[in-house]
């Protein structure tokens, strides 16, 4: 694709008068796209983007050398010798790389039946009953999410819970060429904000709940708020739906946003008496799963949700608002909830063959609320203790801390608080920071977290963390794991380190049940 087609897909606030690509340079053939020096190929047009850690202006050099043939940049370093080369001055480079990227690989979503959904919580669990729906339906569908990228046989790892807008729109056009239908994408504030989807057309947007969370990045609750209602107005379609939990208390919010769109609004709620179009008659819930009855505009539909908590309850109603935007046949839905498979991570349990020993479950529960719904949930069906094993986030938003322990205390009878992802910050520190919401529960050494009732002790170490939580507990007792859930690493430093919760907890369960 010529440059010059490509430059014509930016929009004027993204242009700038600096740079140059004269007409015989708006004629370079563009073969590919790139945005990390080290893999750029020959044809290439580079993005150089600034990031927390780096610039990627400071490898305009590298780019070229390694074959791009024309860059776009928000300055140009005069030192470089770039004066034969397309160079091309924009307002926002990593801005600048959504709209060229949708138009570089011919506006995928266009071609897509495309459902966004964003929350602070339960967007990964919505996308897997939303996909098995779908897959029941018969319909071929694919998924953008937190765990993966996955579609047609094909998965790949995810980076970000929304990828740079480059991997949206590549996946998307993959995914369509793979003759997929449909694709369900989770939407994080930080790709909203950042237009990682612009150039997504969403034919429904859907909204699960909003909480505390990254305001190390938004500054505030309203800046957070206003991030996420972005895929409602103005990425959703005149003529698309907009799926809304009105039991949360910036509902209103999103349905404003939806109605500047023109959407179809499709209202859910766990309130029988609600006048929602999806609501929760009744549930039973249990440690293998809940029983649901919920209406829909059709009439009332019996489920058997396999997914645990109180809160996929909520994922479910959500997942059958979109199926119902869809016109999916209430048989149908009830078939894909039933099927849904066990989330990586989310409310995962990890057992032994032996049946005497606790139940140990590993879940990526790490903000206040979640926290909250997670332990509420699971308190009840501990038949002794609550053992409870969590840690915070290093280099991320501070004032979450003390709310998370307060959560965790005010559901467990003994916490082993512990590292999380410490990242660039000290461990330590971020405990002295966690403890502050402890102050319910008695600080003890290790060895006496067995013996002492409403008790607490600090074990950095997340690895002897979980070992001194599945060692004191017995068959009865529930050990819940917070934090990393499907996450097989730990940031400390620079460095990223092998390590998965749900190992270390079988490996610990294994050497408890040999002593």
């Amino acid at each position: 694709m010529l440059l010059s087609a490509l430059l014509d897909a930016l929009p004027p606030e993204l242009r700038s008068a600096g740079g140059k690509a004269n007409a015989a340079e708006r004629e370079t053939e563009i073969r590919g796209i790139a945005y990390d020096s080290r893999r750029v190929e020959a044809g290439d047009l580079f993005f150089a983007l600034r990031g927390g850690s780096a610039d990627g202006h400071d490898f305009l050099g590298a780019a070229f050398e390694r074959g791009a043939v024309a860059a776009i940049v928000e300055s140009v370093p005069a030192d470089l010798g770039l004066a034969d080369r397309p160079v091309v001055v924009v307002r926002d480079s990593r801005r600048a790389l959504a709209p060229i990227s949708t138009q570089f690989f011919g506006n995928p979503s266009s071609e897509l039946t495309l459902i966004g959904i964003t929350g602070t919580n339960g967007k990964t669990s919505t996308t897997y009953l939303v996909e098995s729906i779908l897959q029941r339906a018969g319909v071929p569908v694919g998924v953008i999410g937190t765990l993966d990228i996955r579609y047609a046989g094909e998965q790949q790892p995810a980076v970000n819970t929304t990828p740079e807008s480059y991997e949206i729109q590549r996946s998307l056009r993959a995914m369509r060429d793979h003759g997929i239908e449909c694709a369900v994408m989770e939407a994080s504030s930080h790709g909203l904000a950042l237009d990682r989807v612009r150039g997504c057309e969403f034919a429904i947007a859907a909204l699960t709940n909003i909480s505390q969370d990254h305001l190390d990045f938004h500054d505030s609750m309203d800046a957070y708020r206003a991030a996420k209602t972005r895929l409602f107005d103005p990425y959703l379609r005149a003529n698309g739906s907009a799926v809304v939990n009105i039991d949360d208390a910036s509902a209103d919010a999103f349905i404003r946003a939806a109605e500047r769109s023109g959407a179809k609004l499709i209202r859910v709620s766990r309130k029988s008496e609600s006048a929602a179009e999806v609501r929760l008659e009744q549930a039973q819930i249990e440690l293998n799963g809940s029983d649901a009855r919920i209406a829909l505009p059709s009439g009332v539909l019996d489920l058997r949700i396999p997914l645990v908590g109180d809160f996929n309850l909520e994922n479910t109603l959500i997942a059958c608002g979109i199926a119902v935007a869809l016109d999916i046949d209430p048989k149908i839905i009830a078939e894909g909830v039933e099927n849904c498979p066990q989330v990586p991570g989310r409310v995962e349990r990890v057992q032994t063959s032996r049946e005497a020993e606790p139940i140990v479950v590993v879940d990526y529960a790490h903000t206040p609320d979640a926290i909250d719904k997670l332990f509420a949930t699971l308190r009840p069906l501990a038949k002794e203790r609550l053992v409870a094993v969590f840690g915070c986030g290093g280099d991320r938003d501070r004032s979450k801390r003390p709310l998370m322990a307060e959560a965790v205390a005010r559901w467990s009878d003994r916490v082993v608080a512990t590292s999380d992802n410490p990242r660039s910050e000290d461990p330590l520190q971020i405990l002295k920071d966690v403890e502050a919401g402890l102050t319910t529960l008695r600080r003890v050494e290790p060895e006496a977290l067995d013996a002492t009732d409403g008790s607490y002790a600090m074990i950095s170490d997340r690895r002897r963390a979980i070992e001194t939580a599945i060692g004191i507990a017995r068959p009865g007792d529930m050990v819940v794991i917070a934090g990393k859930g499907h996450e097989n690493y730990q940031i400390v430093g620079p460095d990223r380190l092998h390590f998965d919760d749900r190992e270390q907890a079988r490996s610990a369960l294994l050497a408890r049940n040999s002593r």
